[in-house]
């Protein structure tokens, strides 16, 4: 065995994050099966600090710790030491932030975890000062403290770490326990989050507060499926707290990760692709039912964002923008009054009657906007030209860091928003814009595979199991706005290859990570939801929708099997389980919509107004022969127009015209 070199060697990777770190004197690798060699090796444990480029206290400790000579010194003395961006190997950040839990601690970002050669973890925490305060030692002392224990007592850290370990594989590898579908999983599901709702504020009660998207669709889900209004109504009014508080750029548009406090109002201002994803696919649903214009202002004004910021080279989507600029958090997005004066002159006071500047208890920084009030249509036209003027006043400032890399399933999540977007408000633009990055993924592919990452014309392969469920989804949203059939044929390729390589042996479910995976210490199953939907959750929905456009009932039958083993596994669970539970209740009672349309026909625009996200449209064109079957074995005739709606195995009476469809879908949620 050739060990490493003596230096960093971050500076040729992929990820703007390592690059970050490529000047440290910490003598950092990034994660491989070299760099797991040279531990055993050398027989030195491995101190693995794991980040991302838009983390705050992940640049805090970067600048008291790893760019400091002292510090770097007793690294790179006593470990190996590797850099982890967790979005790039979500794999990884999985399996050691779960250990960290299991040690009772509090999880996040940076994650510092310490590990025997063999790559199992014996002790960790987040972040630490490099000068003791926050009640926490600093970093040196816990490093010697930590080397020293290794030398006296290696042989109890590594049966600790072996009992943790195997508690881990138990917990993150699952097991092929069963579960039935069951009617009143979702709603009970619901109600326990509708119980912990903050009424007064919206969101989960208490500060910090995220937007928790996986849980909003829950209990979104359960409202409009099975008449629980209350909980819709909570979604709305969530959504509409998170749009009026400071975590919602109300200048350049964008959502904002989370807020500090328990009125959306102090942000954390980095602002990530999945969470504005979300905000567009929830939003629009929203919206569809709702009509409330803050939801059709939040989505053109975070679609506009995404054309202005975040185009990456070579298509898709940047995955985030940094919170820190001229060394200031949120700096770019503050505003005082003086500032908003001297851009718009008299208009200010005009400007000022709808929105605000606060200066909430604890905050430091400069003033932070928000809605004081949502304006009438009137208004709104007229703001509309006061915020162009103040977004080209904030041109002029320096801009927060861009993480420059196209994560395939974060761009799988954007596309489907993007595409149901179009949908909902008859934007072509829109499906331009997700048609575009849909085929500068599939460009990227090598040999048949995609590739989890891309920057610029550097790829990491190969992909996670929930960047194949992201990008069937995206196929079968945009066959949806569409009408191309090629994208089935693309969604049908991309399970074959999830198939291929992702699956278990007994078929029960999927591996977060390929076969060929050379420097994984654990495959893990991906069932716990993080701010979007578990891979496991993602991969049900894609499975079962593909089996609906398809009308392929061994798919769905597998869609049922997958659904079943995952809730089995998630009842030794605590949290992360609303993805599977939602994904699920769509397998217990699949909707499906059959239109024989022409795109731009009536009952198809109709049916795109009353968007859904739990019910999946199939375009039928109208030909003068040829009959369709319908999930119930009857048989319909596709040379006359006709909607068709399906739940379960059960089909209403066709409905001739968009009247009578629009009255058929509010009727049914």
């Amino acid at each position: 065995m050739t060990i490493l070199p003596a230096k960093n060697l971050l500076a040729s990777e992929s990820s703007p994050y390592l690059r970050q770190h490529a000047h440290n004197p910490v003598h950092w690798r990034p994660w491989s099966a070299e760099a797991l060699a040279e531990a055993k090796a050398t027989q030195r444990p491995i101190l693995l600090s794991v980040g991302y480029a838009a983390c705050h206290w992940c640049h805090v400790m970067a600048h008291e710790s790893f760019e400091d000579e002292q510090v770097a010194a007793v690294m790179n003395r006593l470990f190996v030491n590797i850099k982890v961006d967790r979005e790039e190997r979500p794999d990884v950040d999985q399996i050691y932030m779960a250990a960290l839990t299991a040690m009772g601690e509090q999880g996040g970002w940076p994650l510092t975890m310490f590990l025997t050669p063999d790559a199992k973890p014996f002790w960790g925490g987040t972040y630490f000062p490099k000068e003791p305060r926050y009640g926490r030692p600093d970093f040196i002392q816990i490093m010697e403290a930590i080397g020293q224990t290794w030398l006296e007592k290696r042989a109890d850290l590594e049966a600790g770490s072996e009992a943790l370990s195997d508690h881990i594989s138990q917990r993150l590898a699952g097991t092929n326990i069963h579960s039935n579908l069951d009617a009143r999983l979702l709603p009970a599901f619901a109600d326990a989050i509708y119980s912990s709702l903050d009424m007064e504020r919206g969101g989960l009660r208490g500060g910090p507060k995220f937007p928790n998207a996986p849980f909003m669709e829950a209990l979104w889900m359960n409202g409009v499926r099975n008449g629980h209004d209350d909980h819709a109504a909570a979604v709305a009014f969530s959504l509409q707290c998170m749009l009026s508080g400071g975590i919602y750029d109300h200048v350049g548009g964008g959502l904002c990760r989370y807020s500090t406090d328990a009125e959306w109002m102090v942000p954390h201002f980095e602002k990530m692709l999945y969470d504005n994803a979300q905000l567009i696919a929830l939003g629009s649903a929203v919206y569809a039912r709702t009509g409330g214009p803050a939801f059709k202002r939040a989505i053109e004004e975070t679609i506009a964002w995404l054309q202005r910021e975040m185009m990456a080279e070579g298509g898709g989507f940047a995955s985030s923008l940094d919170a820190d600029s001229e060394g200031e958090e949120g700096r770019f997005y503050l505003w005082t009054r003086e500032e908003i004066e001297t851009a718009l002159d008299d208009d200010a006071d005009r400007f000022l009657v709808h929105y605000a500047l606060a200066r909430p208890d604890g905050w430091e920084g400069e003033p932070i906007l928000y809605l004081r009030d949502e304006p009438r249509e009137l208004a709104r036209d007229e703001l509309a030209g006061l915020k162009s003027r103040l977004l080209q006043a904030r041109a002029r400032r320096v801009r927060p860091g861009r993480d420059d890399k196209v994560l395939t399933d974060w761009n799988g999540l954007m596309i489907s928003a993007l595409a149901n977007a179009s949908r909902v408000f008859d934007r072509s633009d829109w499906l331009e814009l997700a048609t575009s990055a849909y085929d500068s993924i599939v460009a990227s592919a090598r040999d048949g595979r995609l590739p989890h990452s891309r920057l610029g014309d550097v790829r990491l392969f190969p992909a996670m199991a929930s960047d194949y469920a992201a990008m069937i989804n995206a196929a079968i949203s945009l066959y949806q706005a569409s009408g191309s059939s090629r994208y089935i044929s693309d969604a049908s390729a991309f399970l074959s290859t999830l198939d291929r390589w992702y699956i278990d042996e007994d078929g029960f479910g999927y591996f977060l990570t390929a076969s060929d995976a050379d420097d994984v210490p654990l495959r893990i199953r991906g069932d716990v939801d993080e701010a979007i939907p578990s891979a496991t959750a993602q991969i049900i929905k894609a499975v079962l929708r593909l089996s609906l456009v398809t009308s392929d009932s061994e798919l769905y039958d597998r869609a049922v099997d997958l659904a079943e083993h995952a809730l089995g596994r998630t009842e030794q669970q605590r949290y992360g389980r609303a993805g599977i539970i939602a994904a699920a209740e769509l397998v217990r009672e699949p909707r499906k919509l059959m239109l024989v349309d022409e795109q731009n026909g009536r009952l198809v625009s109709e049916a795109n107004r009353n968007f859904d996200l739990s019910r999946t449209d199939v375009i039928i064109p109208r030909s003068a022969e040829g009959q369709v079957t319908l999930p119930d074995g009857s048989f319909i005739n596709a040379s006359e127009p006709g909607a068709y709606l399906c739940i379960g195995q059960s089909c209403r009476p066709p409905v001739r015209d968009a009247e009578s469809l629009a009255e058929l879908l509010r009727s049914q949620g």
